[in-house]
């Protein structure tokens, strides 16, 4: 058994290796999946767990208390580990660091929605949000659109978009905080979201026509960052129909009311892979819903353990 922390997880992973291994393991069966959540006087604890045949299996349990930071010293708010189980014994293979696991393979959901569907020669991304996943966003979406050369950041607190940008320079990109987000996502190829947002933040009349949207923030029935005109405008996709179409607010909001119908999610990540038409042209704008799931920490474990055995760490 292997005991992997989030330095050897950062040290041995790449954004392509990381990509490929999500499109790869969408040639897998669908998962089985199935989330615990108990909580107590405002901290909680998830627990996630898939199963792919042919792969093996994965618990994820990490704890959420928000509390942590306000301690001396700080601690993490969200702390936690994957248990990885080989799929011919059921022996545990692996302990790894779960907000490792968790943000590598956030990154690349959103960036293999990317390489599928936003248009290869996208040059502008533009940044909603500056948080824990603006940073590996911003590089995982580099990483499949190497075309991109400008990188605008737009957050509430400009202090942390400023400190974000600061940490980019090593991409050799142009890198600006932006003061308006209307006029950002306005000038945008591809718009990357990742707030805490309740109310929409992306307005469907600032996107342009051949604009990629991805949303990554909502993981609530409540929750949303884009409204009901992006929804009518865009072909939308969600990286699986299992963890989003009925779960998340992106969706079930504007499907409850009317905007659009489940029919009108025109695939997820499984029917892209095998071959299912994406973009259907270049003035097309596509819209991905990228609502996570233990399947994707599955394949992203797996890619983890191999990514350092070849490295022979």
């Amino acid at each position: 058994m292997q005991m992997i922390d989030a330095a050897t997880v950062d040290r041995t992973m790449t954004w392509l290796r990381a990509v490929a291994a999500l499109r790869q393991g969408h040639l897998a069966p669908k998962p089985q999946i199935g989330d615990i959540y108990l909580s107590e006087a405002g901290t909680g604890m998830l627990t996630r767990a898939a199963w792919i045949s042919g792969l093996g299996s994965l618990v994820k349990a990490a704890t959420v208390f928000p509390a942590n930071v306000t301690r001396t010293p700080a601690l993490p708010t969200v702390q936690g580990a994957v248990l990885l189980m080989t799929p011919d014994t059921g022996s545990l293979k692996a302990i790894i660091d779960g907000a490792a696991v968790t943000r590598w393979k956030t990154a690349a959901d959103s960036a293999l929605g990317s390489q599928l569907l936003s248009r290869p020669d996208s040059g502008t991304l533009v940044m909603i949000g500056a948080g824990a996943m603006a940073e590996s966003l911003i590089r995982a979406h580099v990483a499949v659109r190497p075309s991109i050369a400008t990188i605008m950041i737009w957050n509430r607190s400009a202090g942390r978009a400023e400190a974000l940008a600061a940490r980019l320079g090593d991409l050799g990109r142009q890198v600006f905080v932006a003061n308006n987000a209307e006029t950002a996502i306005r000038s945008a190829d591809i718009v990357s979201c990742a707030t805490m947002s309740t109310e929409p933040i992306v307005q469907g009349a600032w996107i342009k026509p051949g604009t990629h949207l991805d949303l990554v923030g909502a993981y609530t029935k409540h929750m949303r960052e884009a409204d009901d005109e992006a929804m009518r405008r865009s072909s939308v996709f969600v990286d699986f129909r299992g963890t989003t179409v009925h779960d998340i607010g992106e969706l079930t909001i504007p499907i409850a009311s009317g905007v659009i119908a489940e029919s009108d999610v025109r695939g997820d990540l499984y029917d892209l892979v095998a071959g299912a038409t994406g973009r259907r042209s270049g003035s097309d704008i596509t819209l991905y819903k990228n609502g996570g799931g233990a399947h994707l920490d599955l394949m992203m474990a797996l890619a983890t353990v191999e990514a350092i055995e070849a490295s022979g760490v």
